[in-house]
């Protein structure tokens, strides 16, 4: 097909996209970790919610387990790196009952969630965590208290049928990769029940989050239809399919890979947007974009709110341990 016989096609390219810098931390941390202390380097479950990371990270020498119980014996002097998700507590005591070398790539934001939560704790709050069942942060987030002393409330009907012990002494927490706006109607309601409700002392919900989805309200009018980059699993991701369809997108569409897209379902489009999750690649982004490309004469705008320049510093034991870009260029291009 000839430039001629192609539609016209303008991609809307939104920015800030992809890694934030908790994620980029996590990666670097077991990139880092396998130029120290050579193969394999252990990942308890995945380091970031995508799967094209993690094989990128297995042909490097990780080796990913969903307990510590599953590192060999003869393997136990090598580290294990603990997710970007975090752990519950029980996960390091575990790994220095078995006398491993852990390296925590929880990010920070995570971490702060974490301190918040035994905050409203140490001070006799009863915890409520708004965030969704089942997912790692929460399962971590939880696990920094005793058992017992945090609700999980996912949805504004949960929040309704909730029956506190104590309605006159509760904290609450969220989990970083929520939808902004779905989580304001949930503390709204919990407030409005339970007016002596307690905030962090700072908001939970990370700022890639918040930013990423402002960007993609912004961009999605007027888009037939937007692709996120990311994968099924990834909270903040999804969250993004929903901010596009309610911002005006006419279709939102969640892909891991270009070799995802049925351009027979995709059809004659005008304008298109794009974004990527906070776990999705660059290199993955450049794929999309050359994927629609072959098949339109696209003219990519830049679609961007504020830029980010936030860098969170590897583990100690890395830090003298050169980075360059050839290490990361798998997920960066």
């Amino acid at each position: 097909m000839n430039i001629a016989a192609k539609p016209p096609l303008t991609i809307r390219l939104c920015g800030p996209r992809g890694f934030c810098a908790g994620v980029d931390r996590a990666i670097q941390i077991v990139v880092l970790a396998l130029k120290s202390y050579g193969a394999p380097v252990y990942v308890r479950h995945e380091i970031v919610h995508n799967r094209y990371v993690v094989e990128g990270l297995e042909a490097k020498g990780a080796v990913f387990v969903e307990e510590l119980a599953e590192i060999p014996e003869e393997h136990r002097a090598q580290p294990v790196v603990f997710s970007a998700h975090g752990v519950p507590k029980s996960v390091p005591e575990d790994a220095s009952a078995r006398n491993l070398f852990y390296l925590d790539a929880t990010c920070p934001l995570v971490s702060k969630v974490h301190k918040q939560a035994m905050r409203h704790n140490r001070l006799g709050r009863h915890v409520v965590l708004i965030g969704h069942a089942g997912h790692p942060e929460v399962i971590g987030t939880m696990g920094q208290l005793p058992e017992g002393s945090v609700s999980l409330i996912e949805t504004v009907e949960d929040a309704d049928a909730y029956k506190p012990a104590d309605p006159d002494n509760l904290g609450f927490v969220t989990q970083t990769t929520l939808s902004v706006d779905d989580t304001a109607g949930v503390i709204a309601r919990l407030q409005q029940r339970f007016p002596n409700l307690t905030a962090p002392a700072a908001d939970s919900i990370c700022y890639a989050t918040t930013n990423r989805q402002e960007v993609v309200k912004q961009a999605a009018p007027g888009c037939d239809l937007f692709i996120i980059v990311g994968a099924p699993n990834s909270s903040n991701s999804k969250r993004l399919v929903e901010v596009a369809l309610r911002a005006g997108a006419k279709k939102s569409l969640l892909v891991q890979r270009a070799s995802e897209l049925d351009w027979a379902d995709i059809g004659p489009i005008s304008t298109l947007g794009l974004s990527a999750g906070a776990s999705a690649p660059e290199v993955i982004v450049n794929e999309i974009i050359e994927a629609f490309r072959a098949r339109f004469d696209a003219k990519v705008e830049l679609a961007e709110t504020v830029q980010e320049n936030e860098h969170f510093l590897v583990n100690r034991e890395l830090r003298n341990i050169e980075l360059t870009t050839s290490d990361m260029a798998f997920v960066n291009g």
